[in-house]
């Protein structure tokens, strides 16, 4: 069996010390690329507060932001997920614990498991200068604390614009969960944020 970077780890990174702290609802976008968007995803749709995921691309320009083009690894963008959330029920810090903690490999450069290429890369494309400053603090805070083995090479860029992805790539690995590289490199996610972050769990089921 295929060990995942999702298998490894059973308990969550510290929580950030810099963060925001929202009381009434309200809604906020994220943009985080960490390897294939599908796993992304599916991960984010289960948590609470976040009210609606896209599967997308980010980095590069609006004529090449389609799977055929950003798979030739020449387009500068990364498969990335649009997060739609209330920070009054899930912070922006929070959402990054999950990223760094049940999501990815936030060490490995220009890849993520089998998937290889500047399209699979570790990113944070920051909205607001908050969201930069929350990002920059809790790489440093995980370095400094050697929170995993090697030093976190995670990207921390503006978010200039965000392209949605083909229909078929939306809610893929919960419409196919038999899929062989769902069941390596994606189940084992959903695992991990149950494992992880019990409390802010919820189902998901696609429409």
């Amino acid at each position: 069996m295929t060990t995942t970077f999702a298998d490894t780890r059973k308990q969550p990174l510290p929580a950030p010390t810099v963060d925001e702290h929202a009381t009434s609802p309200s809604s906020e976008t994220a943009v985080l690329g960490g390897g294939c968007f599908w796993g992304v995803q599916s991960v984010f749709q289960r948590v609470k507060g976040v009210t609606a995921t896209t599967a997308g691309y980010s980095g590069g320009t609006k004529e090449t932001a389609n799977y055929g083009a950003v798979s030739s690894e020449t387009t500068g963008h990364a498969e990335s997920v649009k997060i739609v959330f209330d920070p009054s029920k899930v912070s922006y810090g929070t959402l990054l614990r999950i990223f760094f903690s049940a999501v990815h490999d936030p060490t490995e450069l220009n890849r993520q498991g089998p998937d290889v290429g500047l399209s699979y890369r570790s990113v944070i494309f920051y909205a607001t200068p908050e969201q930069q400053k929350i990002a920059n603090a809790y790489i440093a805070q995980l370095d400094a604390a050697r929170a995993f083995p090697k030093k976190i090479v995670t990207q921390v860029v503006p978010l200039k614009a965000f392209y949605n992805g083909e229909d078929y790539h939306q809610d893929y690995a919960d419409k196919n969960p038999d899929n062989p590289y769902i069941q390596v490199c994606d189940v084992p996610k959903i695992a991990a944020l149950k494992q992880q972050f019990p409390d802010l769990f919820q189902d998901y089921k696609h429409e």
